[in-house]
């Protein structure tokens, strides 16, 4: 993987992949601002803004014309909101790279922000608020960093709550995207068959009209304190209990993040995994079961997701927590780790192998860090990961006083569950 990156006179960054076999030409434009920088009393507005990026500007002024500019080609195009930073992205045949990128810069430089839109849109959001509250599993993971980080924008739903959605005005809206949408705050990767003169002409010209500056707002600190098992139960009527436990973990730069990579893919990184093993294979008490090691700029967790019957939640847990203890006790065998570290390099060249992939992969690392870090550069780490790592820090976040679970399904009572939720 080439790269070419430079920043201009205003400060926006530029990170040119360049692929000459690839047909496609993904634009994405990333701005490092999320749920955690919102105050309590506008929650949930980078996520809304998102929304109305896509509701018309001056050149296009409905979402219609937004939403026709790249349908007419066939291309792809969405927009997502994290916790640290917000992305917009259009992925489109090389010929019409130009479009891509003059359809992005529009809409974040001249949307209309029209009152009756953000009024309309109120009610598409909660919905959508309302969709994801009905599916448990994807749910549960929401409800678990509200467990990890509470009474904090770390831990708060990255949509927000009905009630702010329904208080945020126009002049909120320009007032964030005035502090945030500024050249010293966003990225623009373009990645695919183009060639880095096209690029920096494309760029220059469909971001000319870029604010200049840097943020206004800054992020705010989560901070973790425990001193025990934290349970959150949400009740819910299903056939199914969806639980997701979290171990604390380390951040994303942290010396021991490819140890912890490791260490949840041993745990449950596919269907060879030891938790797909017990839980399911032998157990048969789920069918999905996986763990993943999670990390922001400032925090992670080791996450284990699971949805069992209902009647054998406890059971499950204490399976899963059995496996835990089992990688504290005694090393992983020579075999088991080399098998995970192949599993980890493998699937991560799986997902780099799109345009649009290749744009996500280094657009987080530029918007977060500043610097890309190379696959190679990320495998020397897996390889340098030891048995005797994979133990040291199994010991460090398989305590009691790191663990916290979430839990949707029909119960009421904490107390069995927190009956098997120790060490």
């Amino acid at each position: 993987m080439n790269i070419d990156s430079w920043t201009r006179k205003d400060g926006l960054r530029v990170v040119h992949v360049p692929y000459p076999d690839m047909d496609t030409v993904t634009v994405l434009a990333l701005c490092k601002t999320g749920s955690k920088y919102e105050t309590d009393e506008i929650a949930g507005i980078s996520h809304f803004l998102e929304h109305m990026f896509f509701k018309g500007t001056e050149k296009r002024p409905t979402a219609q014309h937004v939403a026709e500019a790249l349908d007419e080609v066939g291309g792809e195009f969405n927009a997502f909101t994290g916790k640290e930073y917000t992305g917009y992205y259009a992925k489109v045949a090389d010929r019409h790279a130009e479009l891509a990128v003059d359809v992005i810069g529009d809409i974040l430089l001249h949307s209309n922000l029209d009152p009756r839109e953000i009024n309309r849109e109120r009610g598409v959001i909660i919905e959508e608020m309302r969709m994801y509250q009905d599916s448990p599993m994807r749910y549960v993971p929401e409800l678990l960093e509200n467990e990890l980080y509470p009474n904090q924008p770390a831990g708060r739903l990255i949509i927000g709550s009905e009630e702010t959605i329904m208080s945020v005005k126009a002049e909120d809206f320009r007032d964030y995207l005035a502090k945030q949408y500024v050249s010293k705050n966003m990225v623009v990767v373009l990645v695919g068959n183009i060639t880095k003169e096209r690029v920096e002409a494309l760029v220059d010209e469909h971001f000319a009209d870029m604010p200049e500056g840097e943020a206004q707002i800054a992020m705010m600190p989560a901070t973790e304190t425990q001193t025990e098992p934290g349970l959150l139960l949400h009740y819910k009527e299903t056939d199914q209990a969806h639980l997701a436990l979290a171990f604390r973990g380390v951040a994303r730069k942290h010396k021991d993040r490819a140890a912890h990579v490791v260490l949840s893919a041993i745990l449950g990184g596919g269907m060879s995994s030891r938790l797909f093993g017990t839980v399911r294979e032998q157990m048969g008490l789920a069918y999905y079961i996986r763990a993943e090691a999670e990390s922001m700029t400032e925090t992670g967790y080791i996450e284990v997701s699971a949805g069992v019957e209902v009647t054998k939640l406890q059971d499950a847990l204490i399976a899963i927590l059995k496996e835990c203890e089992g990688l504290v006790a005694e090393e992983v065998p020579a075999k088991e780790l080399k098998k995970a570290k192949e599993y980890i390099k493998g699937r991560s060249q799986l997902g780099l192998e799109k345009s649009d992939e290749i744009a996500f992969f280094v657009g987080e690392q530029e918007i977060l860090e500043h610097e890309v870090e190379l696959l190679e550069e990320k495998f020397a780490k897996i390889d340098a990961v030891t048995a005797a790592d994979v133990q040291r820090v199994a010991k460090d976040v398989f305590v009691n006083e790191k663990m916290n679970l979430a839990v949707i399904g029909p119960y009421r009572d904490p107390a069995p569950v927190m009956d098997v939720l120790t060490f």
